[in-house]
């Protein structure tokens, strides 16, 4: 049997390490970058790949995502698998694809990655709607020729999640 002072430490030492487990979680801070697939090629139209132009962007991504990647996330499309490939093999990680639109792709980070920087590879009419998903402002609309865009969202544990845009790779402006 327990004495009652040796009970009391226990009760205070369970306490305070649920506390301290609260703390942390409280403090997690997701880190998402958001890109539009790589150039791909004109055919076969429903699921062209990358052109030797968007193969090396992928590989310029690998240095874009900094030194820490916990997950790759991407539609169901070899263009955006592909774009993702080399930055997830750099981390020895899987390209993972979700399935549905933005929604189901920030429940995936909010649910599965929380605290972790993950890469998530969509489209130029996904990428806006990802961004907002997540909690953050909502991007400008990506054009059709565009693909030098690079999102970084910021999701703290509590408070407003927040946005900025970058470039990485070879640049692609939109026509006016």
């Amino acid at each position: 049997m327990i004495d009652e002072p040796r009970m009391h430490r226990f009760v205070l030492a369970c306490a305070l390490v649920s506390s301290l487990a609260h703390a942390a979680d409280a403090g997690l801070v997701t880190t998402v970058i958001v890109v539009r697939h790589a150039e791909k090629a004109a055919e076969p139209k429903l699921d062209p790949p990358l052109t030797p132009a968007g193969e090396a962007r992928a590989a310029a991504l690998v240095k874009a995502v900094g030194p820490r990647l916990d997950a790759v996330l991407s539609t169901d499309f070899a263009r955006t698998r592909n774009t993702g490939a080399p930055a997830a093999a750099k981390f020895k990680l899987s390209v993972q694809t979700v399935g549905g639109g933005a929604p189901e792709f920030a429940k995936e980070v909010l649910e599965k990655h929380r605290g972790q920087t993950v890469l998530i590879v969509g489209h130029s009419n996904t990428v806006p709607a990802i961004v907002t998903a997540l909690g953050a402002a909502k991007p400008k609309d990506i054009c059709e020729t565009e693909f030098d865009d690079l999102f970084v969202v910021t999701v703290p544990a509590s408070g407003t999640a927040t946005v900025e845009q970058k470039k990485y790779g070879a640049k692609t402006p939109c026509p006016p």
